[in-house]
């Protein structure tokens, strides 16, 4: 199943990247994700390796992953070393004022035709995760821009 959802923040590339590529802020703004915690060799960029669970319904499903792809403040993508099927990117682009942050998930529960039953089942739960994810980053975002941008103006008036 694949999904993949973005949002316009009115923020510059580095304060969106700063929130998608710190491990220590994911609970922060991740919707669904119950644990995201490093599990050895570096603790983020290339090669990270992160215990990942999201629930699903009443189950936490997930397993470990590992950073593929780290382009600092472009791409930052995942795939699952264990644990169920998945993939995931976040996409973050400049457009004028705005930065466009998309965040692509792409998952597969394994079991034939009881696995598809079940990536139907997940997929209107994850695709909100994806969703609310979004929302809540769009707004972490957005207030940071908001303090750093008065931080400057109270160095400024000094």
């Amino acid at each position: 199943m694949r999904i993949a959802e973005h949002v316009d923040v009115l923020a510059p590339p580095a304060i969106v990247w700063e929130q998608v590529s710190d491990p220590s802020r994911v609970l922060d703004f991740f919707a669904g994700v119950t644990r995201w915690e490093s599990v050895g060799g570096p603790r983020s960029g290339l090669g990270a390796r992160y215990r990942m669970l999201m629930r699903v319904g009443s189950a936490e499903v997930g397993g470990l992953i590992e950073v593929v792809e780290f382009s600092p403040e472009r791409d930052l993508a995942w795939h699952s070393v264990t644990g169920i099927d998945q993939r995931g990117r976040w996409r973050v682009r400049s457009r004028g004022e705005c930065t466009r942050v998309e965040l692509r998930i792409q998952f597969g529960a394994p079991g034939g035709l009881w696995g598809w039953v079940s990536e139907q089942f997940a997929a209107p739960i994850v695709r909100g995760n994806v969703r609310r994810t979004l929302s809540q980053l769009k707004r972490a975002v957005e207030h940071e821009r908001v303090r750093a941008e008065a931080a400057r103006r109270r160095a400024a008036a000094k």
